[in-house]
Parts: C-alpha cells; sequence; structure tokens
C-alpha cells in the first residue's frame, strides 16, 4: 500500500471518529408534559432542594421536603435513582415532584395530579358524614370515604384524625369542587410492587413472619410484608380449632409456613400449625399399643366416639368396643361429649395419623358403661337431663352397692 493511501485511510479513519464523537456529544434537551412520569438520578442535594438528572442536557429539581421522614432524616443520597412526576418549567429549572406537597401544590397542579394519577399529601380535619374532611393543597378540602383510607376498615376511625397521609385524587369535579381522594389506592400500588418483589423469592414450603390482619369464622388472614393471604382454620392448631380468637388475635405477629402461591388469581395461604412441632412425630413412643391414658371425648358419631388424648391427637373408640358385647345404636347411649374416660391404645397408624382405642380398664369401664344404660332407659320413660360422666355413673354404682351391703 502507497504512503499516499495510508494517509488517505488515516484521514478517513479521524473524520468518522470525530464525526461519531461530536454526535454523541449532541444531545437533544427532554420535553415533558406536566404530570409525566420519569425515572432519574439525584445528582445532588442541598438544604431546600433535590436535584436530579433526567436524560440529556436536562437537569430538575424536587423540593427537599418530600424525602423527609417523621424523625427529620433524609430518606435519599446521591446516586440513587428515583421516580418523579414533572410539574412545570420555573425561571431556574424543571419542577418535578415524588408527590405533591404544601410546598410544591398550587390549585393549578390539581387537576393534573388527578389524570396523571400525582400522590399527594393531605391533612386529615376530622370525621364527617361517611368519611373524612381533608385538607390538600394547603388550604383546599378534599373527601376521603371510610372504604378509601386504608387497607382494611378498622374500628376506631378518630385514629386517623390528624395525621398526614398520602393520597390520590380520584375524582375531580368542576374547577376543582367536589375533590374525592384515597389512600387506599396509595397502599395497594405500593403493596403491588412488594408483591413483584416477593413473587422472585418466596417459594410453597418457606416459612415467614406475618401479622394477623383479620379474623374470620373459616380462618384468619396474615400481612407477610406486602402480600395477604388466609390460615384456613385446619391450620391454626394441630388440634381441633372452635374459636380461632382463642388462638391467634389481630395485630398478633406469627411465623407462618408457605402453603399455597397462586400468583395469577392472587390467592396465598398459609399455616400456622407447621411451624409448630407435630404432636405424631413419635406417637409410638408416646402412646404404645397397650398403654392406658386419660382423654376427653370430643365428638360422637354413629360408628363410635372420638378421644382426645392431647390436642392434635385424636382417638377412636369404635361403637362395637362400647357395648363391651350389649348391642347399642349410638355412642350417645353410653357416652357424652366432654367426659373423661379411661382409654387403652389398641393401634397405632403412624402413616395415617390414626389410633384405635378401646375402653381402658375393662371391669370397670364396662359395669359403669352398663349402669349408664340402664340409668339411661330408666330415667327416657321420666324426664330427660344429663346423666353425668362415666365417672359419676360409676362412683353412683358404688354407693349403691355401698348402700346394699351396710343394709
Amino acid at each position: 500500500m502507497s504512503q499516499e493511501n495510508k494517509n488517505s485511510l488515516t484521514e478517513t479513519e479521524s473524520e468518522e471518529s470525530f464525526e461519531e464523537l461530536l454526535n454523541k456529544s449532541i444531545v437533544e434537551p427532554v420535553y415533558l408534559s406536566p404530570g409525566e412520569k420519569v425515572e432519574a438520578v439525584v445528582s445532588q442535594i442541598t438544604r431546600q432542594w433535590v436535584f436530579i438528572d433526567v436524560g440529556g442536557k436536562s437537569d430538575g429539581y424536587i423540593v427537599i421536603n418530600e424525602f423527609i421522614d417523621d424523625e427529620g432524616n433524609i430518606t435519599i443520597k446521591e446516586g440513587d435513582t428515583i421516580q418523579a412526576y414533572f410539574l412545570s418549567l420555573r425561571d431556574h429549572g424543571m419542577l418535578f415532584t415524588n408527590r405533591l406537597t404544601d410546598d410544591t401544590t398550587g390549585t393549578e397542579h390539581l387537576e393534573e395530579a388527578y389524570h396523571s394519577g400525582i400522590p399527594l399529601e393531605g391533612h386529615i380535619e376530622k370525621e364527617i358524614k361517611g368519611g373524612f374532611a381533608v385538607k390538600i393543597a394547603g388550604n383546599i378540602r378534599a373527601f376521603c370515604p371510610y372504604s378509601q383510607m386504608g387497607l382494611h376498615r378498622v374500628e376506631d376511625t378518630g385514629q386517623y384524625i390528624g395525621q398526614r397521609l398520602t393520597f390520590k385524587i380520584i375524582e375531580y369535579g368542576k374547577k376543582g369542587r367536589n375533590i374525592i381522594i384515597s389512600n387506599k389506592a396509595i397502599l395497594e400500588e405500593e403493596r403491588q410492587k412488594q408483591k413483584d418483589i416477593l413473587s422472585q423469592s418466596l417459594k410453597v414450603g418457606m416459612t415467614v413472619s406475618g401479622e394477623i390482619t383479620s379474623i374470620m369464622k373459616f380462618g384468619a388472614f396474615v400481612d407477610i410484608g406486602g402480600l395477604e393471604g388466609l390460615i384456613p382454620i385446619s391450620e391454626i392448631s394441630w388440634g381441633r380449632v372452635e374459636d380461632i380468637s382463642s388462638v391467634v388475635s389481630v395485630g398478633q405477629k406469627v411465623g407462618v409456613a408457605i402453603k399455597k402461591l397462586d400468583w395469577e388469581n392472587d390467592k396465598f395461604s398459609f399455616s400456622l400449625k407447621e411451624t409448630q412441632p407435630d404432636p405424631w412425630n413419635n406417637i409410638g413412643l408416646k402412646y404404645p399399643e397397650g398403654s392406658i391414658h386419660k382423654g376427653n371425648v370430643s365428638r360422637l358419631a354413629p360408628f363410635g366416639a372420638f378421644v382426645t388424648l392431647e390436642p392434635g391427637i385424636d382417638g377412636l373408640v369404635h361403637i362395637s368396643e362400647l357395648g363391651k358385647g350389649k348391642m347399642i345404636n349410638h355412642p350417645h347411649e353410653v357416652l357424652g361429649k366432654n367426659q373423661t374416660i379411661e382409654v387403652k391404645i389398641v393401634r397405632v397408624d403412624e402413616d395415617q395419623k390414626r389410633l384405635s382405642l378401646a375402653l381402658g380398664s375393662d371391669d370397670k369401664d364396662s359395669e359403669a358403661v352398663d349402669y349408664y344404660r340402664k340409668q339411661r332407659a330408666a330415667n327416657s320413660e321420666k324426664s330427660p337431663g344429663s346423666l353425668g360422666t362415666l365417672g359419676d355413673i360409676l362412683q353412683a354404682k358404688m354407693e349403691e352397692k355401698k348402700d346394699g351391703y351396710d343394709g
């Protein structure tokens, strides 16, 4: 290659490189519409302002009060990426907001906030019919219905009075009249963000911390930090639960195991009992076959009586074991619910978590059951009523024998 061609090639490369560099250095300014949401980097923090880089040759600023928490701490730092809403052009730059406050809100921004979904701060003044009167933009009165305050309705609505919370305008009447705002909309957005993050990390079987938010007849709802789901009544305890409120209370911190994560249908279920020791572990050691134990009759069914030995451990005394060779039509003929009796462990099925039981002390219980039957038959012709426990009946039988002996 000749020297002339080499020089020509070098000049071409230099020219192209210079042109590329020139193009890279020319950046168009960013043009935004009021209410437009942007992602920006915090470039500088001063006593009054937070300056942000929104790309190109465009910089903006936000009142620093928007980033100060209740303790007076600044919640961001230089280099952080934030989301902000463009409000307007001012003499010294582009004014943005993270949420509208008294410092940044003018009445001219309220309609923009409504159309663009810009959050705004409000001071809850008082409770009125159907909800709360809230001051926004310094001196504009808005209305927040009960249904739009918080994620869950609370009994003590007075706790909100005097608070400053973040809202969204959900209705905006002509010329700013009849402004209706929602705190719930803000919380639901935050929850959705947290849920998106949790969906990347949560797995079925994990144990997580949460807080009981409400209690129903069929279970308790628990919030695990951005995601709320149900603990069914069957997952509250290893034992039978009649009243969930006797086990957990609203506001209680609990550890729960994840049972189901249905992100598509927004359904999640948890288990409280699986975070507790399973009473069926080593069941054969605690209740070996042939051993005698006391228990409470928890349920009577046509085929037998269920007896609770301890919370979560129930066994069945089959109806054929109750008559002791004599035909009975239903267990309630010889036993009563909540009655304390002695039972013998006949068979232990660890895999199916089943215990087969028989009445414990054969002679004593057989005699008591037989006496119970006779007394029930005799009294049914006279007057209805409780016959007492098996122990009461046995005691009565013994007293009867004693009286006969003394006579």
